[in-house]
């Protein structure tokens, strides 16, 4: 049945699902890699498509920006649609001095200032961690194409203008390789609603350089190709 944000019905969602948050994304990412792709969902111009790769049911839903987004998403397509896998594919901030722009980074961990979980377990600070067999796929992935994917923690914030200058310099103490705005979100939802997760995102600006919007445009296939590695 139709959810209030997914206009889809039982059966139009493969049980693995790719997440890239801009829609426009979502029908580029059907149009270029899956065969036969089919409109499911349009409700408030979210788009989700399904079709096949490599013979297997693939779809493909936008979550928009953000934690709150990203988590009704995720949960309706759990919740009411029998989705079992679901890799985000998105655009990650970059901080760490070995990163460079269009590198794709697999997400270990996700750190966040969210009070999304808060209180799941009172007087506990849960770890939002990924499925440790999406992770390892995208890494053999990488290992058997010779493409490079970094591993590490990101930030997940709520906040996409931050004014605190120590932010950055606090994260790398600690390791943190990269900042987003869903990756928590989505690894805390899926142990809540029990699926499995994984982000993969393409490191899109580093401190004093960003990507064009064609740059980014013509960098997203390889990225998108480790979030489809993960689910074969």
């Amino acid at each position: 049945m139709a959810t209030p944000h997914i206009g889809a019905e039982p059966g139009d969602f493969a049980e693995d699902v790719l997440m890239p948050g801009d829609p426009r994304r979502a029908k580029l990412i059907a149009e270029t890699f899956f065969d036969s792709p089919t409109l499911v969902t349009e409700v408030r111009g979210i788009l989700g498509y399904t079709g096949t790769f490599n013979g297997k049911p693939v779809s493909v839903l936008a979550s928009g920006m953000g934690t709150p987004s990203m988590a009704i998403y995720a949960t309706e397509l759990a919740r009411f649609f029998g989705v079992k896998r679901i890799v985000r594919v998105g655009t990650i901030g970059g901080i760490a001095p070995f990163l460079q722009l269009g590198d794709v980074i697999a997400a270990s961990a996700a750190h966040t200032n969210s009070a999304m979980t808060s209180q799941w377990v009172p007087g506990v600070t849960l770890s939002h961690a990924p499925d440790f067999t999406l992770l390892r796929k995208a890494v053999e992935y990488g290992e058997s194409t010779g493409k490079t994917i970094h591993v590490g923690p990101l930030f997940t914030t709520d906040s996409f203008y931050n004014p605190d200058t120590e932010l950055v310099p606090g994260l790398l103490k600690y390791g943190t390789i990269g900042i987003d705005m869903e990756a928590a979100a989505l690894y805390a939802t899926a142990r809540k609603e029990g699926f499995d997760a994984l982000m993969v995102g393409t490191v899109s600006d580093l401190p004093g350089a960003e990507m064009t919007a064609a740059e980014r445009e013509a960098t997203f296939e390889t990225m998108v190709s480790f979030g489809l590695a993960a689910f074969q």
